[in-house]
Parts: structure tokens; sequence; C-alpha cells
């Protein structure tokens, strides 16, 4: 990660929005699940966060300006059924992020959250795969989308967007869900 952001200094001069984007679930009851798991689970989701934001915060602390945008879920705001771990560390980087918010907002460094619901991505479409009972819950939730349908990678992408542009320059420390109105929190 410090390789990473120091190559993206080096090769534009400065870093200006970091977007950090990693998730790993593997959907199982709590009592089912095992360490293994969890460790996998926190290490993706949650700690990937932390080590990026240490590596390219002093950078824009030192230029006193810059963006954050993490992606947790929505399941960190409302829990899901098994997802006990994959909820518990997206819920982690949305308190993670108000609190940085705080702590940033001396520098002029906003951090924000977006909060996915389902979307086409590989790894819902891993979870889908993993047995014919998970294929069911996502079905089922699919039906209870509002909009009628999962979300698009490009539009999670255009919540980030916006979120990384001049637009919302007055905005920090919130957590805006992308979930076809599934969660209405």
């Amino acid at each position: 990660v410090n390789r990473a952001v120091e190559d993206t200094i080096a090769r534009f001069g400065r870093l200006d929005v970091v977007v950090n984007n990693a998730g790993w679930d593997k959907m199982e009851l709590f009592l089912d699940s095992e360490e293994e798991a969890w460790d996998k689970v926190i290490a993706v989701n949650f700690k990937s966060v932390l080590y990026v934001c240490k590596a390219a915060l002093p950078h824009m602390v030192q230029r006193n300006t810059g963006k954050v945008v993490n992606i947790a879920s929505d399941a960190g705001r409302v829990g899901s059924t098994g997802e006990a771990v994959y909820a518990g560390t997206k819920g982690a980087i949305i308190a993670f992020s108000k609190t940085l918010a705080r702590e940033m907002a001396r520098y002029q460094i906003t951090v924000n959250v977006v909060c996915p619901g389902l979307t086409e991505t590989p790894l819902l479409q891993g979870i889908r795969s993993q047995s014919p009972k998970t294929e069911k819950v996502i079905e089922a939730v699919t039906r209870a989308i509002p909009l009628g349908r999962v979300g698009q990678p490009e539009e999670i992408a255009e919540a980030v967007l916006f979120l990384a542009s001049p637009a919302a320059d007055y905005i920090t420390g919130q957590t805006l869900s992308v979930s076809g109105g599934l969660t209405m929190v």
C-alpha cells in the first residue's frame, strides 16, 4: 500500500482522492462460521481501509486538501442474516469514517461512505453460486428492492464520483445508501 501511494505521488505529483473499495464475504450463519473466515473478512473489508488511509492521509494533510470515499454496505447499517461478520466490518467502516471525518476536517479533507445494496459484481455472483440456499436468498432480496432490480457497478461509481467531486466539498462524515430503496435509513 505504501509503495502504491508513493508511486501515485511520483507519477502524478499529488494524491487528491482515495476510494477504498474492497470486499469479501462468505454467506453463512454466525454459529456456522469459523475463525479463518472471520480473519479473511476482517482483513479484506476493514483492515485494508485502515492501511490505505494510514498511507494516504499524511500526503493529503501536508497539502491541506483531499477526499476519501470508503465503500461499506447497507449490511453495515441495518444488518443482514448470514452476514454477521461482513456486516460488522462494514459497520466498522462507517464508524471509522465518521471519526476520521472529524479528525481530518481541520485539514479540509472530507471523508464519506457509500453503502451499496445488492450490486451485480463478482462477489454477488460468488454468493449466488455458493449454494441453492444462498441463490434463493439473493432472489428474495432482489424481489424486495423497491426499484425491482439489482444495482449495477456504474451506479455505485456515480455516487462515489459525486462525493469525490468539488460538488461535495461541504459534505463530510456522511453515509449514502445506493440500494434501489431496499434500505431507507
